[in-house]
């Protein structure tokens, strides 16, 4: 919603990174893209021809991944997602059948059957950990808005009574993750993001400067409702430099 929308490039978004890049500003790709490896994220970006590098890309899978190994090492994990994440879920022991130590919830789609979202609730009951990639509520695509994990989310929650960890974006360990990766304090960079809350709000909460951009899933009436409001409001990527 910011670069591309469906991996299709935003027109001016390509020049603003190549920008960024001559002016020798750090820069890092924080998604909470759920069906994608880094390496397979930074390969659509390219070939959308924006410049990207796979060890540049922040992900809501890695950052869970790491929580995993770190929290449960040893954890059977339940895992409901879009898509194969084995590369970055490398060496976490994740079931299909039978008891989990944790449920992870991923990215939303056409696996988030009422089967599979009924176990994962069962599970959670008998006291299961509950982990979410991100809590996203619709995402842009080029055929429209598109229902997110973050519904998911939020009715497994209110059904178990279980709040759930959640790691990718707007959860501050992520967003300052990107932040030790470059080098600099908080207050010097800035997140550039088409979600309000999850990107510029949470962001802000970091003690990041948050800029929104009127791509992707911007909404006019969601911005106008919310208490807090973005540092700046710019029509696109291009404008950034």
């Amino acid at each position: 919603g910011v670069l591309t929308v469906s991996w299709e490039p935003i027109d001016g978004s390509a020049g603003a990174i190549r920008t960024l890049r001559e002016r020798s500003v750090p820069l890092r790709f924080a998604t909470n893209t759920t069906t994608r490896t880094r390496a397979e994220v930074a390969a659509l970006l390219v070939a959308a021809g924006i410049d990207v590098h796979a060890d540049e890309i922040l992900t809501a899978p890695a950052a869970t991944a790491a929580y995993l190994r770190s929290a449960h090492p040893t954890a059977r994990c339940f895992l409901l997602n879009t898509g194969d994440l084995s590369e970055d879920l490398e060496g976490i022991d994740l079931v299909d059948d039978g008891a989990a130590d944790v449920v992870v919830i991923g990215g939303a789609g056409v696996d988030f059957t009422h089967q599979q979202l009924n176990r994962a609730f069962r599970l959670i009951l008998d006291g299961a950990a509950f982990v979410a990639m991100h809590r996203n509520l619709y995402w842009r695509t080029s055929s429209g808005l598109e229902l997110d994990t973050g519904a998911y989310v939020r009715a497994l929650a209110e059904a178990t009574g279980v709040e759930p960890v959640v790691l990718g974006k707007p959860s501050a360990d992520f967003v300052l993750t990107g932040v030790d990766e470059l080098g600099v304090d908080a207050g010097r960079v800035a997140m550039i993001g088409d979600d309000i809350e999850n990107d510029v709000l949470g962001a802000q909460h970091a003690g990041l400067r948050g800029i929104l951009v009127r791509t992707g899933k911007f909404r006019e009436e969601v911005v106008s409702a919310s208490r807090e409001q973005p540092d700046l409001i710019v029509d696109c990527m291009a404008d950034i430099p």
